[in-house]
């Protein structure tokens, strides 16, 4: 696994790694040495020099340095100066007459704000978009810093005698920087499936940001509404030669490419790292291999140990796809019939059997529409890096799929996914299929080790859900509908609408608590059908009873439809389920205690602690009473049969309802119940339960997964705190010691019973 920090320490390299930087250079950074771009100058062999803005003031260090730098790099320096012409004069007289100056901006109008993401100085929505009136008012306000439009920071620049400049808009922003496109260069592709937005405060985000960019494309809008510019200022006018640069720094040294687009038409791949040139020299086998088959690719060959290939003025197969979707079905379906038997073709069958399909003896998995051009009637394919022998063909036309959908949830209304399984006949082992393709993207882009990192800067599609439903409701209208789903349940039968996951998932996880009467749903394929052993209905028969007597609770993402269908029926009392939110559930009162009236006030009121449970003993009661000392009331979370042989590969001595019995005798527990076995993770519980504080035997050591639960849980406020282990007793010692005591017991009879053969008993 690769290491976090080094990962997160490339991904932010890539704002400079593909800038060809004079050789033997000198280059002035504004900043820390230990910065990952400080790092990346000391690595080109570049002459480096770092230093902070205050120190740039002082005039014995400008005469020092006067005309001596052949570059000077400032990112999110710039920005947070009150008067940013007195630093850009500075940085003129340092540079030498052929020298450049390399800025990272912020843009107030970018993209992300109208999201909905929080201004990076003020920590306030929308204050850039103002241009900061509401901020900054006081005298008492002290000065942190601000952003600055496109057209801005060009008067600023021109009034600072920099008078050459070429901005380079930066996806999705300065410190993660996966694409980058000079300002008279256009994507020719869809964004939707390349951008993974990152944020400074993604709860606040009520919009999918990678949608949009295809409409800010085509009304001219896209530079003016970049997140963040990378700004090329050579006091010579002579700009680099870069259309456009993709980094893939988050793969790691070994597998990381830049794609560089130039001016003279060439496309080139540069490695990161000497082990990333065995990538390029793969790429040229596999067009070869491929060719070999009678597919069509980009011509490329390797030269100085880079990838060259032509660049393509031409559609890509991803955007004509999309367009064939929009305008004519059966010609969409034809095409991607016509993809379908690319792959087919692309290698020799290796077997072919009912149970996997067809195995082909090299599977290319990037032979999707996004890596491919549309040209004269063929799909023309490029970047085809990644190859694994004996692979099932099924898998890649499912990855075809997965890529085509992405990003693009409108084209299910037109054609949902079904209808191409279905076609492909991937249904049977649809489930072992997808997990191939994400196994594939995790592990390819270091998903695991980035795991924490992400979940601070990406957004969340349910909180956006939210944040969107939050906008369009008023304060009490939001809290009945949203918030308080059981209110005014008691004495209700409680009837929910729609029978999918949504509806799944709520009955496993409150079906306990509030009993479900009868499940409705509008697609009468489903009628006659059960959800979790309820049966699915035709919701007519909502009419037949007495509205008074019962509550909705709409189980469907897209649930507006049936809210006015429920309106329509004069139904009023009914609320929507959001998987990603928190309800509060009436439990009964924790026991009475003699002892705690007369106790010090406890430091946490709801306590949760989980485990497995297995053959009670010591070490059991240990932690159990370590956590009701801490907390007024003790929920256990046992870990049911399946889900603990998931975890571990083997199941429990004792069965799980026996656990729950034994774990409800005990002293300490207030409320003990067995988790849902597709819903037993700690966020789950946290949102079943609303504990403060989780307790916890053992923190995983550096286990990714652990850490980001722990992520989680801070984030919504509470705690974790963790005991030793009773070292002298575990269910797994006591299960060995069985296991020997049963393995004595039959060597003492087989003694005995050769003895008695013997004639010696």
């Amino acid at each position: 696994m690769e290491d976090t920090e080094n990962l997160i320490r490339g991904i932010q390299k890539g704002l400079l790694k593909w800038y060809r930087f004079k050789r033997n250079s000198k280059v002035l950074y504004i900043g820390d040495e230990s910065d990952a771009l400080a790092e990346l100058i000391f690595e080109e062999n570049l002459i480096l020099v770092s230093v902070n803005c205050e120190q740039l003031y002082e005039k014995s260090w400008q005469q020092s340095w006067l005309s001596l730098f052949d570059y000077i790099v400032c990112i999110e320096k710039l920005e947070q100066e009150a008067v940013l012409e007195n630093l850009l004069e500075i940085f003129h007289i340092l540079l030498k007459p052929s020298g450049t100056l390399l800025l990272g901006m912020n843009n107030r109008i970018g993209l992300r704000y109208f999201c909905g993401d929080r201004d990076p100085y003020t920590g306030r929505n929308f204050d850039g978009v103002e241009n900061y009136r509401r901020a900054y008012m006081r005298e008492e306000d002290d000065f942190r810093g601000r952003t600055y439009a496109k057209q801005e920071i060009e008067a600023m620049l021109e009034s600072s005698h920099f008078i050459h400049h070429k901005f380079y808009s930066v996806l999705t922003d300065l410190n993660n920087p996966s694409l980058i496109y000079a300002e008279d260069y256009l994507p020719n592709e869809d964004l939707s499936n390349r951008i993974f937005p990152t944020y400074n405060y993604p709860d606040t985000v009520f919009l999918e940001e990678e949608t949009l960019y295809g409409t800010l494309i085509a009304n001219g809008m896209f530079h003016a509404m970049a997140n963040a510019y990378l700004i090329e200022c050579p006091l010579n006018g002579k700009f680099s030669d870069v259309l456009h640069v993709t980094s893939s720094m988050e793969r790691g040294p070994k597998n990381a490419l830049l794609t560089v687009i130039r001016e003279n038409g060439s496309v080139e791949k540069h490695a990161v790292s000497e082990t990333g040139k065995e990538r390029l020299k793969q790429l040229v086998k596999h067009n070869e291999d491929l060719k070999q088959h009678g597919i069509a690719v980009v011509d490329a060959e390797i030269k100085d140990g880079i990838y060259v290939m032509p660049y393509m003025d031409a559609e890509t197969g991803q955007l004509y796809l999309k367009r064939l979707l929009y305008t004519d079905r059966q010609r969409f379906l034809n095409e991607m019939d016509k993809f379908r038997d690319l792959i087919l073709q692309s290698s020799e069958i290796a077997e072919s059997d009912g149970e996997n399909g067809i195995i082909l003896q090299k599977g290319y998995l990037d032979m999707v529409p996004l890596n491919s051009f549309y040209i004269d009637g063929k799909f023309v394919f490029y970047d085809q890096e990644f190859c694994e022998e004996y692979y099932p063909a099924d898998a890649i036309i499912m990855r075809i799929i997965a890529t085509f959908y992405s990003g693009n949830a409108e084209f299910r209304k037109i054609m949902p996914e079904t209808v191409l399984f279905e076609r492909y006949g991937l249904n049977k082992n649809r489930e072992n299929l997808q997990r191939m393709e994400w196994d594939f993207l995790v592990k390819l882009r270091n998903e695991e080790p980035l795991r924490i990192y992400h979940e601070r800067l990406r957004r969340n599609v349910e909180i956006i859900n939210v944040n969107r439903q939050r906008m369009n409701y008023s304060e009490n209208e939001y809290q009945r509908i949203f918030t308080d789903i059981f209110k005014n349940i008691n004495g209700r039968k409680l009837i929910l609408f729609g029978s999918g996951r949504f509806a799944q998932r709520f009955i496993v996880m409150y079906g306990r608590y509030y009993p479900i009467t009868a499940v409705v749903d509008n697609s009468e394929g489903r009628w006659g059908q059960e959800v979790e052993g309820i049966l699915i209905q035709s919701p007519k028969m909502l009419k037949d009873l007495q509205k008074d007597n019962y509550k909705v609770i709409v189980c469907i993402k897209n649930y507006l439809s049936v809210i006015k269908q429920l309106e329509e029926m004069g139904i009023k009392n009914y609320a929507v389920y959001d998987s990603g939110k928190s309800y509060a559930i009436s439990r009964p009162a924790a026991a009475s205690d003699p002892e705690r009236k007369n106790s010090e006030q406890k430091k946490y009121h709801i306590g949760y602690v989980a485990g497995v449970f297995d053959m009670f003993h010591v070490g059991h009661v240990n932690i159990l009473r370590r956590a009701k000392e801490q907390c007024d009331y003790l929920i256990v979370g046992v870990v049911p049969d399946e889900l603990a042989y998931r975890q571990k590969n083997k199941y429990p001595v004792i069965p799980c309802d026996d656990r729950v019995e034994v774990l409800k005798s005990c002293r300490y527990t207030d409320l003990v119940e067995a988790l849902p076995v597709d819903y037993g993770g700690i966020r789950d519980a946290y949102k079943l339960f609303q504990f403060d504080c989780m307790f916890s035997g053992d923190d995983h050591g550096d286990n990714i997964g652990w850490q980001a639960d722990q992520e989680f849980l801070r984030r919504n406020g509470a705690d974790i705190v963790f005991f030793p282990y009773t070292e002298k007793v575990s269910s797994t010692k006591l299960k060995v010691q069985l296991e020997q005591r049963q393995e004595e017991k039959e060597e003492e009879k087989k003694d005995a019973d050769f003895m008695f053969t013997q004639g010696n008993l």
